[in-house]
């Protein structure tokens, strides 16, 4: 399976902006769940996939940097991409650019790790092969 990018576009709502006008700084780490939920479920190894195999997906960090400011009702591009996976950890990189001019907005970086329904840590390679291929071809080099 070749490198695999995804972008998600969505549209700033009027609710997610502040009394600057601007949006919310916490919103842009929700724009991260959606766009990787997105991009998991495009690939086939969505949140309801891995809950198949018993296993869930916490957020251990979370790291961003914003660049400029978005408002009501323009277009958000997240694009989202495994920067690493181990078999035991996984780790997003995103970027958010305003669809209309193009300026970069955003970047962030999400790290998860595996755990059983006893929230015991799982190593994906070893217990769920299948999931673990998947994986592994998702992972880019950008």
């Amino acid at each position: 399976m070749e490198n695999k990018i995804y972008d998600y576009a969505r549209k700033v709502n009027y609710y997610e902006t502040d009394k600057m006008c601007i949006t919310h700084h916490s919103n842009y780490i929700r724009w991260m769940e959606e766009a990787r939920t997105a991009y998991l479920n495009r690939y086939g190894c969505g949140y309801r996939k891995f809950e198949e195999y018993g296993v869930v997906s916490p957020v251990l960090s979370v790291s961003c940097q914003y660049k400029q400011t978005t408002t009501f009702e323009d277009e958000v591009v997240i694009r989202v991409r495994i920067k690493r996976y181990t078999g035991v950890k996984l780790e997003f990189g995103y970027e958010m650019t305003n669809a209309k001019t193009g300026a970069l907005v955003f970047t962030g970086e999400s790290e998860h790790c595996f755990l059983d329904a006893r929230h015991m840590p799982v190593i994906v390679r070893k217990r769920f092969p299948e999931l673990d291929l998947i994986l592994k071809g998702l992972v880019s080099d950008e």
